[in-house]
């Protein structure tokens, strides 16, 4: 199966995923998607581990030989799931876990409608929101900060569009949640 997370910057999801495939359970059986970026690598990131670095010119050839399943473009950056790795991991018998925006979750769900289930994060509010991203962007402009905040307001408004929502006011709590949804869907599908 193929597990979309989706909300905000800031609203957990990359945090809540990560946390999900480092439990021994479900380690065995998921693969995180590795998405390509052309935005450049930050501080503490790794090629192959945290996305695949590319520049333009090899993205738009990618998406024209129909190598990347969806992509958007976000604060001048383009980003793309990369179709052979989520191709074979589900050839392989594994379910993948991808992080996506609305467009890019619409798409998976167009593309394997039977096999895809959507969740969207919510933030416990923009209030908190614009604080998370403000502290995990250090140094980030107001004006960057402000499109994200305008991001955001526009993606909650198509929560309805998700299989399930959540809202990760404490991540211990949201985790749990996250894991039961995943875990009943898992075993609603192997008993079909």
């Amino acid at each position: 199966m193929i597990f979309v997370l989706s909300g905000p910057s800031g609203s957990g999801k990359t945090t809540l995923r990560d946390r999900l495939l480092k439990e021994k359970a479900l380690k065995k059986i998921f693969v995180k998607s590795i998405s390509f970026t052309t935005r450049p690598m930050r501080l503490g990131e790794r090629e192959g581990r945290d996305y695949f670095f590319i520049n333009e010119n090899i993205f738009h050839s990618l998406r024209k030989n129909k190598r990347i399943l969806e992509w958007t473009r976000y604060l001048g950056y383009y980003y793309g799931t990369k179709k052979d790795l989520l191709e074979l991991s589900l050839k392989k018998g594994k379910n993948v876990l991808l992080c996506l925006d609305f467009k890019g979750a619409s798409r998976i769900k167009k593309l394997y409608p039977k096999d895809t289930i959507t969740i969207f994060i919510m933030p416990p509010s923009l209030g908190e929101l614009r604080k998370r991203i403000e502290g995990r962007s250090l140094g980030t402009r107001e004006e960057e900060i402000s499109k994200r905040i305008s991001r955001a307001e526009r993606e909650l408004k198509n929560v309805s569009e998700y299989d399930y929502s959540l809202k990760n006011i404490n991540l211990v709590q949201a985790a749990k949640r996250l894991k039961g949804i995943i875990l009943k869907r898992l075993l609603n599908k192997s008993e079909e």
